[in-house]
Formats: C-alpha cells, sequence, structure tokens
C-alpha cells in the first residue's frame, strides 16, 4: 500500500519526523516489538474515527489523518515512558480505543503516535457495600456492563455505542447514555480516576462520594479528549438491576406540547430513566406504522427501579401527558425503539448514494428549547443542497434538555463533500448560540467543533489554554482539538 495514493485532507498540519527509524526502536524498547507497529494496514486503520463524513472519504479513497506509530501500552510505565519520549522528540501523541468517536477526537491531524488502550480491559474491582465498580479506561462498554449484569448491576450508562466504545472515550467526551436522565452523564457517575499528564506523570484521585477538599480538579479531565491527560483507569457508580419497568408512549400535536408534559414531570422530581421526543419527522420515519402518530410528535418513556417507586412515577408521567392533551399509544413504540436502539444502518449506508450526513447534538435551557429548535431547522434547512433536519430529544433535566439534529443532503455543483458538511454545521451551530444554546452536549468538540469555543467559552478559552500550556508545554497530547492551535512543539 502507498499513501501517495491517497488523498490527505489535513496535509497541510503534518510534517514528516525526522529520525523515524530510530524513534521506532525507542518505541520498541519501552513496550516491545509486538506492541509496535509502522505496518501499513495498521496505518490505515487509525487515520479516522467515525465521523460520518469519515466514510464518504473511505469510498472516494480520502483519508483524514496520517499517523507515524500505532503503539499498544500494557502498562501505566508503558504510557509514561511513550510520553516522555514524545516531549523529548517532539512527536504527537493521540490516545485511541474503540475509535467510534463522531467528531474526528482521535484522528491524528499531526500525525505521531496513536496509544491504543485496548489492552488497559480488567475489570479491577467491584465493591457492592459502595456501589462502585472499578475498571482500566480501555475496557469495552458491553463488556462492563455483561460483567455487571451477571452480579446483578448496571452502570445505568448505556450510549448507543455500547457495544463499540470504551470507558476511557465516555469520559474522554463527557458522554451521556440512552438512561441518563435517571442516571446521569458519565460525568455524573464517576467517582474516581487515575491518569498519566502529558510528561509522564501518574496522578490519582481518590474514590469519594462527596468530600470538600478544594476545587475539583478530576473534574477538569474529565472531557479533556486526551488533551490534558491520559485515563488509564476509573471507578464508577453502579445500581441494583430495577426491579421493574414501565413502558409508557404518548403522542402530541407540537413540540411545545410535548416539552411542556415531560418540563411538568421533572419538576416533580420525577425521573423516568429514558425519555425520547421525536419531531413529526422523526415520528413519521420511527414510528409510521403507530395509529396516532402520522405527523405528530411522538413521546416515548420508560421508568424503572423499584416496583412502588415506578408505579408512581408511571401515574404521574401519564397525569402529565394527557394534562397536556397527550394520545397514549402503549407499550409497542417503546418496545420498538428497544428493538432498534443500537442499529446504525441508516447511517452507515448514507455513503454509498452519495450522501453526506450526519448529526449535531447541542443543549438548551427549558427557556430557549422551542425556540432553538425551530431555528435550527430554518437555519440549516436553507443550506443549499440539503435534503433533510430532523430531530429528537434524548436527555433531560428539571433546567434543560439535550437535543440532537440529524441532517443529510448532496453537495451542489461546484461544493466539495467536506465544504458543504461545514455549511451544515455551521449553520446549525450559529443558530444554537443565537437562541441562546451549548454547542454540544455529549460527543465531544474534537476538530468539528473547535474552531467555536472561543465563542461558547468566552474569556475562559484564555484560561484553559494557560491550563494546557502548563500541563504540556510542547503540545504533545492530542494537539488540534477543543483549542485552536498550531503545532508549536519545534521541530519533529
Amino acid at each position: 500500500m502507498d499513501f501517495k495514493d491517497f488523498e490527505l485532507i489535513y496535509k497541510e498540519n503534518r510534517s514528516e519526523i525526522k529520525n523515524k527509524s530510530n524513534v521506532k526502536l525507542k518505541l520498541i524498547d519501552i513496550i516491545g516489538e509486538q506492541n509496535v507497529s509502522t505496518e501499513d494496514v495498521d496505518i490505515l486503520a487509525y487515520t479516522k474515527d467515525t465521523s460520518m463524513i469519515a466514510y464518504n472519504w473511505t469510498l472516494q479513497g480520502i483519508i483524514a489523518g496520517l499517523p507515524d506509530f500505532i503503539t499498544w501500552p500494557e502498562n501505566v510505565t508503558h504510557i509514561s515512558e511513550i510520553l516522555k519520549l514524545a516531549n523529548l522528540e517532539k512527536i504527537p501523541v493521540i490516545p485511541f480505543a474503540e475509535g467510534s468517536g463522531v467528531v474526528g477526537g482521535a484522528i491524528p491531524i499531526y500525525g505521531g503516535i496513536i496509544l491504543d488502550m485496548k489492552k488497559f480491559n480488567k475489570i479491577v474491582d467491584i465493591n457492592e457495600k459502595n456501589l462502585t465498580v472499578t475498571a482500566q479506561a480501555g475496557i469495552n462498554g458491553m463488556n462492563l456492563e455483561r460483567f455487571l449484569e451477571a452480579k446483578g448491576y448496571t452502570t445505568g450508562h448505556i450510549p448507543q455505542s455500547l457495544y463499540t466504545s470504551s470507558l476511557g472515550g465516555w469520559i474522554a467526551h463527557r458522554a451521556a447514555g440512552q438512561f441518563s436522565t435517571k442516571y446521569g452523564k458519565i460525568d455524573d457517575i464517576v467517582l474516581g480516576m487515575e491518569l498519566v499528564l502529558p510528561q509522564g506523570e501518574l496522578i490519582k484521585f481518590k474514590t469519594m462520594a462527596g468530600a470538600s477538599t478544594g476545587p475539583r480538579l478530576d473534574k477538569l479531565f474529565i472531557g479533556g479528549e486526551g488533551t490534558l491527560g491520559i485515563v488509564t483507569q476509573a471507578t464508577l457508580k453502579i445500581w441494583p438491576i430495577p426491579e421493574k419497568r414501565a413502558l409508557i408512549s404518548y403522542t402530541f400535536a407540537s413540540i411545545e406540547a410535548s416539552f411542556k408534559a415531560v418540563r411538568e414531570i421533572l419538576r416533580e422530581n420525577i425521573y423516568p430513566a429514558v425519555i425520547r421526543i421525536y419531531d413529526q419527522s422523526e415520528t413519521n420515519r420511527h414510528f409510521g406504522e403507530v395509529e396516532n402518530a402520522k405527523d405528530k410528535v411522538m413521546v416515548i418513556f420508560v421508568c424503572e427501579g423499584n416496583q412502588k417507586l415506578v408505579d408512581l412515577e408511571e401515574i404521574i408521567t401519564r397525569e402529565k401527558c394527557e394534562k397536556n392533551f397527550g394520545v397514549d399509544c402503549g407499550e409497542a413504540p417503546v418496545e420498538h425503539w428497544f428493538e432498534t436502539r443500537f442499529k446504525v444502518t441508516e447511517t452507515s449506508s448514507m455513503p454509498a448514494y452519495k450522501l453526506v450526513f450526519d448529526t449535531i447534538e447541542v443543549a438548551s435551557l427549558w427557556e430557549n428549547a422551542a425556540k432553538l429548535y425551530h431555528s435550527v431547522l430554518e437555519a440549516t434547512g436553507k443550506v443549499r443542497g440539503n435534503l433533510l433536519i430532523t430531530a429528537h430529544v434524548s436527555h433531560f433535566y428539571p433546567n434543560g434538555i439535550g437535543i440532537y439534529f440529524t441532517f443529510g443532503g448532496v453537495p451542489p455543483k461546484g461544493t466539495s463533500d467536506l465544504e458543504f458538511y461545514q455549511n451544515c454545521w455551521n449553520s446549525t451551530i450559529k443558530a444554537v448560540l443565537d437562541s441562546g444554546g451549548s454547542i454540544g452536549h455529549h460527543h465531544g468538540i474534537g476538530i468539528t467543533r473547535s474552531h467555536w469555543m472561543a465563542e461558547e467559552w468566552g474569556e475562559s478559552m484564555k484560561t484553559m489554554k494557560e491550563i494546557k500550556k502548563l500541563l504540556d508545554p510542547n503540545n504533545i497530547l492530542n494537539p488540534g482539538k477543543i483549542y485552536i492551535d498550531t503545532w508549536k512543539g519545534g521541530e519533529k
């Protein structure tokens, strides 16, 4: 395989590493020959993550980023020594596990060393009295959940990517699972962790349910996308497997009516584990066979836990839905969701039809939610070539929501896939910011959102850049992500 035959999207960022063969020998000396590769087939496998546009590029013979070395460390010392070498040689290091991120967070836009965490896959401890599990960061999400379920527990963290994501990836992107309304996002679930800082030092954050011991430094690293440290192990909350589940669905005449019903449920301190609102377009697409669903807004609920509590939650959920003129559609729509919730065939089939497609999840307070929804549909619907802009809401708080948009279309003549993709993204994010929303809810920043971070964070962006420079003066760890930067680590 000759990578000269591929078009490289981020070629302007990349420069060749000097003494590449010598660096490889040093890596082999640190972690063993079996844990280092420069084989073309391995290099190709790590040129992208699961960003939707990367599927199109693959079919077109285009690659996003080109790493120089693939490594599979087996312990903390391996990671520490690799980072020390990278600092010495001024080589980027990009953490990688399952590669299921969708915002380009694991794309090696500057080349460098891929640090694949898959060998960090052990469950260290389960503590049934404390209701915690400790596991290494590279463990596959489904493997962790199966282990817990066999013992009668769950983390409550069930993302759509459960089969193809890792604990470390969840922490890196501040992920949210399908049951987040009851159990929280991963930043609510993590109680302690250990990580390796950019220059090779190991730090540990003690596992505590709550404490008052100064600022929460550990929270700084959750959502860091491997730019501030490499998480190696974490301790999470767990819960007993629910005693009972209630499956509930209602349709509403408008998105506003569905928002009002759900907001009133949460105001009562009632937290269905799953709440999902589908706008009219997505209801027609996913629930077209359901009576009373055509051109309506479908809302599904899953209440789970202690039987008495579930019974009460079901009563109040139904009361609020019916008060807001919801129409009961029974259990079938929820059962359909359970059957299809991990399927992504719709997404993966788009490139074959030469469609450019993606999803964008954002956040809003309740007071701005309806305005934000309509503004995005209007703005992104006007992008030339766009054929689809729909939404569902899958994460809820008493104070607001996480809302998930889907767009797809065909680039107009003279417009590249990437230009069209960026036009749709930019129109969506601008409408979100103009409506008082936040540019991301649970997929992270990566490359796709990084150029909006200064507007999202305001003056605090300067402080975050200073923290990055303090911890990582050579800009070794995952450069080009979260912070808009150019390579300033010296000659490679």
